[in-house]
């Protein structure tokens, strides 16, 4: 039925035009104000008739009898899919995200900058998630030994960007040992991601394991990502939650305050954002955000992969209410995506 429903032309822009009508007022949207608006020429009983059907299929409901329709996320889903998909970014949001990004020196600006441009294009959160930790590129490893016989690993990447961790191995290292390791690291892996270089040890321990095996071992044991990783170490920039708690869609209180705690919490935002990763197309969208809250069913999240030097680092997007305007915020988040990767691949 919901399919039957989109399958002519027609109704499909009728439904366009109700999403972009309710995204620009918040209110019910009438067959009247639709007419006054369509290419063609429709009664208002014919759109009357369609928008019906649209709410028959889900895409629409009625608040009550005598008001207009209101989109569903279903509306929101196809709106997103069908039309925003097929929009360019203004000439005047392009010069106002070089404006607001240009200049930025450091990966700190930078992620500052693309935060504060994502949260004013959605109204609601703009989110930068560092890259996991298997996908961090190392440009220079060291390592210290500790009187417990912990080791603390610090991974720098390129732009001076830090991650640390302290282990406790399954052995006992020497300094010596530490130092000799990093050495191997620094100058046969630099500029690889940790899951590169894991894969290239692996490979060379089956084939050449007499030759690698105690470097390789022990380049393992204090560099592997899954010995190293821990998702709370992920940095998260979170801007514009300010503007999420000025939402009309969360007058519940109780629905806010939930919202709030995961938000701080973030690694719920890490979780989905960096699921778009997986996914394949440019930029993805998700209508309803359970997955952060019980109020992120009123909530539509946006988001783009973005890369150094052509190696997919993280992901950024945008977390806002859903009657968001989407073209825009699309465009922006793709854009944002772009030139975010380019001022990494230049740090």
């Amino acid at each position: 039925m919901r399919n039957s429903a989109l399958q002519e032309r027609r109704n499909r822009q009728i439904l366009a035009d109700i999403v972009r009508a309710y995204i620009e007022t918040g209110e019910p949207v009438s067959s009247r104000a639709i007419s006054k608006g369509f290419e063609e020429t429709l009664s208002t009983a014919t759109i009357r008739n369609v928008m019906a059907d649209l709410e028959d299929a889900g895409f629409l409901y009625q608040p009550h009898t005598s008001a207009g329709r209101v989109p569903t996320a279903a509306a929101y889903r196809f709106f997103a899919q069908e039309i925003a998909s097929q929009a360019t970014i203004t000439t005047v949001d392009r010069e106002w995200i070089q404006r607001e990004m240009g200049g930025a020196t450091s990966a700190a600006e930078i992620t500052e900058r693309a935060g504060h441009v994502l949260a004013e294009v959605s109204n609601g959160l703009g989110i930068i998630v560092s890259p996991p930790l298997s996908k961090t590129v190392m440009e220079h490893a060291r390592m210290w030994l500790l009187p417990d016989g912990r080791v603390v690993v610090v991974l720098i990447s390129p732009g001076g960007n830090t991650r640390d961790k302290i282990l406790r191995p399954s052995r006992l290292f020497t300094q010596t040992e530490l130092d000799a390791t990093a050495d191997f690291l620094n100058r046969h892996y630099s500029g690889w991601t940790l899951e590169a270089i894991r894969t290239d040890l692996l490979q060379k321990l089956a084939t050449e394991r007499e030759r690698y095996e105690v470097m390789a071992q022990s380049a393992l044991t204090l560099c592997d990502p899954a010995v190293l990783g821990d998702e709370s170490a992920l940095q998260v920039h979170v801007e514009g939650a300010a503007q999420i708690i000025g939402a009309t869609e969360f007058v519940d209180q109780a629905q806010l305050r939930d919202l709030l705690a995961a938000i701080e919490e973030k690694h719920r935002l890490v979780t989905v954002l960096n699921a778009c990763i997986e996914t394949p197309e440019p930029v993805h969208v998700q209508i309803g955000v359970k997955e952060i809250s019980e109020a992120g069913e009123n909530l539509a999240l946006i988001s783009a992969a973005y890369s150094r030097n052509d190696l997919v680092q993280g992901s950024l997007g945008v977390l806002g209410p859903t009657r968001m305007h989407y073209e825009r915020a699309m465009t922006a988040v793709a854009y944002v995506a772009q030139l975010f990767s380019e001022a990494l691949s230049k740090t």
